[in-house]
């Protein structure tokens, strides 16, 4: 993996870009999320294709992949958010405009699918991502992020995330403090990128996180991630929310997680708000982090 590259801090007046790489988005919660943008004092454009529809995609691989690298290459652009996952980023992921990034690096927001670009600008650039998004509600977590992802567009400094017994990933704790890059991001998009678009975990603190999971689906994914040797290395694994319609469903996922996890004799956190589930919050990815499982603790530079 490519050396820690920052991207640029922002500053009121400046231009953010929705693009969306995979899903067609909700146009009406995207809308009330640009408002609130320009509300905080940003310029606030859309990708040509952004809204548009072409099977479970927003446009097709050429159009969506063209609006990401517009937007990663147009000076006047600086910050690039994702509207939504879904599926596809992980069709255009290593088309990338990467010599447009090593010259003028942006923060990416996005999650779920949008792992995918993370990953492989991680690996072809070494770019610090934001694994999460920007809530338009009114829900005090949704300004709890806010202010979050705020911090991490403008200012430098040091987060600490505090794990949630309540969460069902909290079961997987361990025990132990480790350091290393936090790196990853959705499970299922993880194992997508194996072989291809991982960068190098050796020494990371592995993030994951996941929704609406099989039992089959996660144990063939983790079987992936674990035998292809992706995660040989790793120095921790920090687990966020694994969102499933009951609680009964979410445990019997988690054993699955842990029966593959928890021999590898690492420190594991659980509980970490990131993900898909209520409190969700943003966190840099590429980054130094301290996981320290008997604190309960994630703390993360940006």
């Amino acid at each position: 993996m490519a050396e820690p590259l920052f991207p640029a801090k922002i500053k009121k007046g400046d231009r953010i870009r929705f693009v969306s790489p995979a899903s067609t988005p909700d146009r009406e919660m995207i809308l009330r999320r640009a408002d609130r943008l320009r509300d905080m004092g940003f310029e606030v454009d859309f990708g040509t294709h952004a809204f548009a529809e072409h099977g479970f995609y927003a446009g097709t691989h050429e159009e969506r992949l063209a609006d990401l690298n517009e937007a990663l290459s147009d000076p006047q652009v600086r910050a690039v958010f994702a509207t939504r996952g879904g599926r596809g980023s992980y069709r255009i992921a290593d088309g990338m405009d990467f010599d447009a990034v090593l010259r003028d690096p942006k923060p990416l927001l996005g999650f779920s699918d949008i792992t995918a670009l993370h990953m492989m600008l991680m690996r072809r650039c070494g770019l610090v991502g934001l694994h999460g998004a920007l809530y338009g509600d009114d829900e005090e977590a949704s300004h709890r992020n806010s202010d979050i992802l705020m911090k991490f567009l403008m200012e430098t400094g040091a987060i600490t995330f505090a794990a949630n017994e309540d969460e069902v990933s909290a079961k997987l704790t361990t025990s132990g403090r480790v350091e290393g890059r936090l790196v990853g991001g959705n499970l299922e998009t993880l194992a997508t990128m194996t072989g291809w678009g991982l960068p190098s975990l050796d020494g990371a603190i592995l993030l994951i996180e996941a929704v609406d999971c099989m039992p089959g689906l996660t144990d063939r994914t983790l079987t992936l991630l674990m035998k292809s040797g992706a995660l040989n290395g790793i120095a921790g694994i920090a687990v966020g929310q694994f969102t499933l319609p009951s609680r009964e469903k979410g445990e019997k996922i988690i054993a699955i997680v842990d029966d593959h996890i928890r021999p590898l004799g690492i420190p594991i956190l659980g509980g970490l708000p990131f993900g898909h589930g209520k409190g969700a919050l943003t966190t840099p990815i590429g980054t130094m982090a301290v996981l320290d499982a008997d604190a309960g603790r994630l703390t993360v530079d940006y």
